[in-house]
């Protein structure tokens, strides 16, 4: 079992990424691969499942061991698959997936790629009490770091910008790890405009 590969990128696709481990090229399917375009030519670890079917061996990576445990709940779901557990990862981020989970929101669910109503409603029944672990963030827990909290702390520049780069079709997944990329180096007062041109050089890099 391939647990994580470190590497480089040498390769990026809309849903795979490909990392060289010493010369060998692992492919790599992900929930957002330009997550991983964003450092640059830094070694990434990348957090995996391996898949064995019949007419096919597959690498699923994650950014997170969080992303990679949740991948896993999610796929023992009868119905949910890894395309679309992978789609829900990408859709969402792990905090807000389980906390509509722990809530019972269907409608938060169903917005998710590939999720109607009866699979939410068996999401939530399979995996309500299932979740050891996962605390939603208004409850602590493995996710106190959470990235919408943290982006109270800009005085309201960055929950303007995301507005916009929502509005230009960026997913919550991709918005939430470009800000973690954003924070490091904030500016108090920052305008709006300028942090969706280094939302945007984030999000296009690689």
């Amino acid at each position: 079992m391939i647990d994580f590969v470190r590497g480089q990128v040498a390769h990026l696709e809309t849903e795979y990424i490909v990392v060289d481990v010493q010369g060998i090229g692992y492919r790599v399917f992900c929930p957002n691969p330009y997550a991983f375009a964003a450092k640059g030519e830094e070694p990434v670890t990348v957090y995996t499942h391996h898949s064995v079917r019949e007419d096919a061996i597959l690498l699923y990576g994650f950014a997170t061991r969080e992303e990679q445990k949740l991948f896993r709940r999610l796929i023992d779901v009868s119905g949910i698959g890894p395309r679309v557990a992978l789609g829900i990862l990408a859709g969402g981020t792990p905090e807000k997936v389980v906390s509509a989970i722990q809530q019972e929101n269907v409608t938060f669910l169903t917005k998710l790629p590939g999720i109607g109503k009866k699979t939410a409603q068996r999401m939530i029944l399979d995996l309500k009490d299932r979740l050891d672990g996962f605390v939603a963030p208004s409850l602590g827990g493995l996710f106190d770091n959470n990235v919408a909290a943290e982006a109270e702390l800009d005085g309201g520049g960055w929950r303007a910008a995301r507005e916009g780069l929502e509005a230009l079709g960026y997913t919550e997944a991709e918005l939430d790890k470009a800000w973690m990329h954003l924070k490091e180096d904030l500016q108090p007062g920052e305008p709006v405009d300028m942090l969706m041109k280094r939302a945007l050089k984030v999000l296009y890099k690689g």
